[in-house]
């Protein structure tokens, strides 16, 4: 517990002296507490708790196995604290609803095997639409409800411009996924699909501090990025869509459809056109630098949709908290919270009343 009272203290940015002095101990016997040579009484714990923004129970009980492991392999959150403590949290809560919903299940296909090269990752990318239930050029629409088919539970919150896009952890069933969604939407789907990628190869707990800036082609997270690419621009439908979509338009126009199509950033179809070779560099560059108006829109009758805005849940797991709600297995304000804030105690369903037998259960 003091471990876990300290870490706390530190992901907030207190020193010692300032949580002591919110709760009311002196500093040395805050101290004492962190190092495990004094006891913490109930109500301390809960003005910790208050004062570093956890829940008491994240203090006192043990955490889910998988975080632990995953933890311990490298020293996460140190770019983007704000986005670890979020994660964490959510595969807290996800691991509540799992245990305490009967009808939630999330299961992983099971890991893919890691891809060596960009062919590979190109592969991989193909195995994981078959899986999401996907044609080999049918673009990726509601990706949230897709990668949650195959067992990955996201969250998008608003964490601002200097948090990590993303983070992960594999979960014993499933895993979850938190999205920034401070980014823009093509941004934040290609930043789902890279922590899929960490998902089905079973990756170690990861934060993503900026997706698709690497340049290394080398690199793992390069893969990841040339995996999450492939997943949301299949190479055929890609290839399909452009030279259709040429056809009728100037490359700007083209560029516009097909962004829209497969919504994705600009920078991302570019990259994605020189990988399949539809286009050379120079004309690619020319994609990167299009952005999408609003005469696009309504000239093009494109079908634009706010994917992943903050604050959004994947929709199995939003049922089965409102599940737990109605069997009162959690309060109004528990249900709240495990809903991040998304719908207050008035939006809550009414509960079914109980039969005068039920007072026996009580008893």
């Amino acid at each position: 517990m003091g471990k876990r009272i300290a870490d706390a203290r530190t992901r907030t940015g207190m020193t010692q002296a300032g949580l002591a002095a919110a709760i009311g101990i002196d500093r040395s016997a805050l101290a004492k507490i962190e190092n495990g040579t004094r006891r913490v009484s109930a109500l301390e714990l809960a003005r910790i708790a208050e004062a570093t923004r956890e829940r008491i129970e994240w203090f006192v009980l043990q955490v889910p196995e998988a975080i632990v492991s995953h933890r311990n392999m490298q020293d996460p959150g140190a770019e983007s604290p704000v986005i670890d403590r979020i994660v964490e949290t959510f595969a807290w809560n996800t691991e509540f609803l799992l245990k305490h919903d009967d009808r939630l299940r999330l299961e992983s296909p099971g890991p893919l095997a890691k891809p060596g090269t960009n062919d590979e990752a190109e592969r991989t990318a193909r195995e994981a639409r078959k899986l999401m239930g996907l044609g080999p050029s049918e673009p990726l629409l509601n990706i949230v409800e897709a990668v949650a088919k195959i067992g990955l539970f996201t969250l998008s919150r608003d964490l601002g411009p200097d948090a990590a896009d993303a983070a992960s952890v594999l979960l014993a069933r499933g895993g979850v996924a938190v999205i920034n969604g401070h980014l823009l939407v093509g941004r934040r789907r290609l930043a789902l699909a890279h922590e899929l990628g960490h998902y089905l190869f079973a990756d170690e707990y990861t934060v993503d501090w900026r997706i698709a800036e690497k340049d290394d082609d080398n690199a793992w997270e390069s893969r990841l990025d040339r995996f999450a690419r492939a997943v949301l621009l299949p190479a055929d439908g890609l290839t399909e869509a452009w030279h259709t979509a040429r056809k009728d338009g100037d490359l700007r126009t083209t560029a516009v459809k097909v962004a829209s199509k497969f919504r994705v950033d600009m920078s991302t179809l570019s990259r994605r056109l020189v990988e399949t070779g539809v286009l050379g560099t120079h004309d690619a560059a020319s994609v990167r630098s299009v952005r999408t108006t609003k005469a696009d829109i309504i000239e093009l009758n494109l079908v634009t949709r706010d994917e992943l805005a903050a604050t959004s849940l994947s929709l199995e797991y939003q049922q089965a908290v409102l599940r737990l709600y109605k069997q009162e297995v959690i309060s109004p304000a528990r249900a709240t919270e495990l809903l991040y804030d998304t719908l207050n105690e008035d939006d809550l369903p009414p509960l079914p009343p109980l039969p005068e037998s039920a007072i026996w259960d009580f008893t």
